[in-house]
């Protein structure tokens, strides 16, 4: 492609995004930024069809992009709009929560809110590991078990018990497991405790298997792999709504989530912002739908992605910056909590 067409290929699509209408010749003319007559205009849009960059809907005499025109548009044509340091700024406090569970689900609401359209977050495997323990006292024969993972997540279970425990007791069960379990698999720390039970005060082992009990069912149970926040932003986008078809297809992908583990898992893979499209990426689950995701990262390990699911005719230049500043942010805010 020679540089006049790529710049009428920028503007077709950017004008597309805006308005959602087939672009022609004369409005081209007009938002290209290039002295060029409208015959002259519809010679390279010609060219851009036969390249499969852009295609003719119906009878429509403007053109629309195809997914391999967005490719080329958001690859190497693309204008990043810079986020604002007062908007970022607060992007940076709305992060600033007391667990990593509520620093996820703040992430999604803010993706949403941010772009408009539905924020998403891959959360982190929960570890089958333990990083620390503590009781708390809650009463006579009942105790708070306080269960911190190795990502710093902070799991609490009551722990009810045949008899009562001096805290002394509570201190000394907690150091030792601390101090010889932490960081081990469960199947590992049920058979050192089987071998070590007669090296340890008889008054103390029942407290501590049901801590090591209560702990491995707190961190394998079960949790909701995929946080959504802003669904129903998608009911306001034309190119979704007006087909009732498309939208029960749309929301049976929020509500069984399968193919969205899918791409998210994948695209957890690569370092950095990937845009995933419609129609282009077997991954994305419609073809009016664009993903765009970035990785975050605990002490530089990458444990889940979060992004923005909105139309294939979105304002990338904005999403991009808004899914990269808010990776960043969560990886920070998680690395502070888990140290």
């Amino acid at each position: 492609m020679d540089q006049r067409s790529r710049l009428l290929l920028k503007a077709l699509v950017e004008r597309y995004i805006i308005d959602g209408q087939p672009v022609g010749s004369r409005t081209l003319s007009r938002h290209a930024g290039l002295d060029l007559s409208p015959a002259t205009i519809r010679n390279v849009m010609a060219d851009l069809e036969d390249m499969g960059l852009i295609a003719s809907p119906h009878t429509s005499a403007g053109r629309i992009p195809t997914p391999r025109g967005y490719r080329l548009f958001v690859d190497s044509l693309l204008t990043v709009q810079p986020i604002e340091l007062g908007k970022a700024e607060e992007m940076h406090d709305r992060l600033q929560v007391t667990d990593p569970q509520r620093v996820l689900a703040s992430a999604a609401s803010l993706l949403s809110s941010l772009s408009s359209f539905a924020g998403i977050v891959l959360t982190p495997r929960r570890s089958a590991q333990f990083r620390q323990v503590e009781f708390l006292r809650l009463g006579s024969r009942r105790f708070l078990l306080i269960i911190v993972t190795d990502e710093g997540d902070v799991q609490n279970r009551i722990l009810l018990t045949e008899r009562d425990y001096k805290s002394e007791e509570l201190v000394e069960a907690a150091n030792y497991i601390n101090h010889n379990l932490a960081g081990l698999g469960f199947d590992e720390i049920k058979l050192r405790l089987r071998q070590e039970l007669e090296n340890l005060h008889a008054d103390i082992s029942a407290l501590m298997q049901a801590a090591i009990t209560t702990s491995e069912t707190a961190l394998c149970e079960d949790t909701d792999p995929v946080v959504i926040s802003g669904q129903r932003n998608l009911l306001g986008v034309t190119d979704l709504a007006d087909n009732m078809d498309r939208l029960r297809r749309l929301f049976d992908v929020f509500d069984q989530k399968t193919s969205l583990l899918q791409l998210l898992d994948a695209s957890s893979r690569a370092r950095g912002v990937q845009i995933f499209i419609g129609g282009e990426s077997d991954l994305v689950p419609m073809d009016q739908l664009s993903v765009v995701v970035a990785p975050y990262e605990v002490d530089g390990r990458i444990v889940g992605t979060l992004g923005v699911i909105g139309p294939t005719r979105m304002a990338y230049e904005r999403v991009i910056p808004i899914v990269d500043i808010t990776a960043r942010l969560v990886s920070g805010a998680l690395h502070q909590l888990s140290h």
